[in-house]
């Protein structure tokens, strides 16, 4: 982590948190553009994602995302239901716009629809499942980051953020830690004060209705 300054390096909490919620996992299958961010495969044919460059690839995006002026030009995508509570919570405390569900084709180039926006920032959570939103960022020079899994194909995404995008406290906590590092870079909230007195991770996590 020399490339960046001590106080963005990642504390033995983060990483215990990141191991505890299964970031690291991966899938059996890997694409090629991935291959650089696994760190080994297990017996089982699991690969295990590199912990470090996750860590600097989020970083990056936190960067990218404080540069945007104005919050409300950022804009959230995921169809996957575990990623949509997650997106909701993250729009709230960031200022971003969060598409839940099904994506409308059109929302970013059809200019007579009704919900046409015109973001500076994409984020997705699964270039699998959210591939029309990418296709049309590509149509319209949108910057595009993503969670992205071992298997994903990352075309037409400018920061790909390795990362288990398929377990619902996985990708809550990326979400969080996500939130959590963009309103340090603002100056929102402190380094010295952990986040979690505050808003915990939880929060972030997806929650089936009728298991409660």
């Amino acid at each position: 982590m020399s490339q960046f300054p001590t106080v963005l390096e990642p504390t033995d909490d983060d990483i215990q948190k990141m191991l505890a919620c299964h970031v690291h996992i991966g899938t059996r299958n890997l694409d090629l553009s991935m291959e650089q961010y696994v760190w080994k495969r297990r017996e089982d044919g699991i690969y295990i994602i590199d912990l470090r460059k996750t860590w600097e690839k989020m970083i990056l995006a936190a960067r990218i995302l404080v540069a945007v002026e104005n919050p409300n030009d950022i804009v959230l995508v995921s169809a996957r239901p575990y990623g949509q509570r997650a997106i909701l919570k993250f729009a709230k405390f960031i200022g971003a716009q969060a598409l839940a569900g099904r994506y409308t084709p059109g929302t970013f180039t059809n200019q007579i629809q009704r919900k046409f926006v015109e973001p500076r920032v994409l984020l997705v959570n699964d270039p699998r499942t959210d591939h029309q939103p990418l296709r049309e960022s590509s149509y319209v020079n949108l910057p595009a980051i993503a969670f992205a899994h071992t298997d994903a194909q990352v075309k037409c995404v400018d920061v790909a953020i390795p990362s288990n995008n398929k377990g619902k406290n996985a990708i809550g906590l990326m979400y969080w830690m996500l939130a959590r590092e963009v309103l340090r870079l603002r100056g929102t909230i402190s380094r010295a004060i952990p986040w979690e007195l505050e808003v915990m991770p939880d929060l972030f996590f997806f929650r089936d209705q009728e298991e409660q």
